[in-house]
């Protein structure tokens, strides 16, 4: 299948369902709010390399975590009630970001967090589009994650750790929120062992845009 290349003018993307079967999509365009809006609210994610063209991806088969079926391991558990834990919202959306960021870029796979992109999202949380969760242990920051946030749905994009079970605790803490006021999912858009031991799930794209749609369709 071609890879279609988005207009730099034109809001607009092809259908998803004629992304490659490695996801890819389509490239070029733009970082801006509406564009993220419009691609997020049908699946569709930018992910992409430092000093390339912007890629825009939409896997056929997505994987999620429901808020109300988030895992808690009988090990988490103890060491919740060993500790003082709590979650905060929006502590500083920014430094979430960076911190994912360079946690990733020490990794042997880097990041695809590029400095366009930590703009580009600032800008969303700056319209309550976007959101970053900050754990805290024992009353030091211990980690975080950050995604966009459309009505009833969470699109994850990235956690990090700074002590053991920071983001974990960030996720367990984001997913109870998220049930206690109705949403729908919790997209992490690629399967890990991390995420299945959490409560994550495999769905079809049909079947995640069902959620998509109910959880952003306005009542």
């Amino acid at each position: 299948m071609p890879v279609y290349k988005l207009d730099d003018k034109e809001i607009s993307f092809p259908l998803p369902t004629l992304a490659r079967e490695d996801g890819l999509l389509a490239i070029g365009g733009d970082l801006s709010v509406e564009r993220l809006v419009l691609a997020y609210s049908n699946g569709i994610f930018p992910w992409y390399n430092e000093g390339d063209p912007i890629l825009w991806w939409c896997p056929k088969e997505r994987y999620i975590i429901r808020p109300e079926n988030i895992h808690v391991s009988h090990s988490m558990k103890k060491f919740m009630r060993k500790h003082e834990v709590r979650v905060e919202l929006n502590r500083d959306f920014s430094h979430t970001m960076h911190r994912c960021r360079e946690k990733r870029e020490s990794t042997e796979e880097g990041t695809w967090i590029t400095t366009d992109m930590e703009k580009a999202y600032a800008q969303l949380a700056s319209r309550g589009l976007a959101l970053s969760v900050e754990a805290y242990i024992d009353g030091a920051l211990a980690g975080g994650l950050y995604g966009v946030n459309l009505g009833k749905c969470f699109f994850g994009e990235s956690m990090y750790s700074d002590m053991e079970n920071g983001s974990k605790i960030a996720l367990i803490g984001l997913a109870q929120i998220l049930s206690e006021n109705g949403y729908l999912l919790i997209d992490c858009q690629f399967h890990t062992d991390h995420l299945e031991s959490m409560g994550g799930e495999s769905i079809s794209y049909k079947d995640y845009m069902e959620l998509v749609k109910k959880g952003t369709t306005k009542s």
